[in-house]
């Protein structure tokens, strides 16, 4: 699969499929999106997709800081929309300029996004691609890592 120009992501859809991302913490808790905002962000760095993803609800609580970084853009649908409502509003405006990939298990958000002109990619899939590409990051930076000491502890020729 190329690139996208970006990847849109049912935030709670994924966070239900993905409960090893959050262990022992609801699905719809603050705690549980911050450790999902985490791993898409190792997955940008690992990539450079922009990211962003769509809650329903209000968003944060009052006094509670926005947890979107430059990253990942974190998004709540306001009173009246859904976090879908927002996804394909987002994935037809971004067509334009390229390849946009839908995250969810909802087919008949699948379905709508497709006809858009979007890719839907199921949650599993999109684990799999995430935990896939952050790992060959970590892989990169280790053997980086070693070569770096391996040459910095080579004997000063004199």
């Amino acid at each position: 699969m190329t690139h996208a120009s970006g990847a849109h992501v049912d935030g709670y859809s994924l966070l239900h499929r993905w409960q090893a991302v959050a262990p022992g913490q609801p699905p719809h808790s603050e705690a549980a999106r911050d450790r999902l905002v985490r791993w898409l962000t190792r997955y940008h760095d690992a990539t450079g997709v922009p990211i962003s993803v769509f809650f329903d609800g209000s968003g944060a609580a009052p006094g509670v800081s926005d947890s979107s970084t430059p990253e990942v853009e974190v998004l709540f649908s306001r009173a009246g929309k859904t976090a879908d409502e927002m996804i394909e509003r987002a994935a037809h405006r971004l067509l334009e300029y390229g390849e946009v990939w839908v995250v969810t298990d909802d087919s008949a958000e699948q379905q709508t996004v497709t006809a858009l002109g979007a890719i839907a990619i199921s949650c599993s899939n999109f684990i799999r691609m995430v935990e896939d590409a952050v790992a060959q990051l970590h892989c990169r930076v280790t053997r980086i890592n070693k070569a770096g000491v391996s040459k910095f502890n080579q004997p000063k020729i004199k």
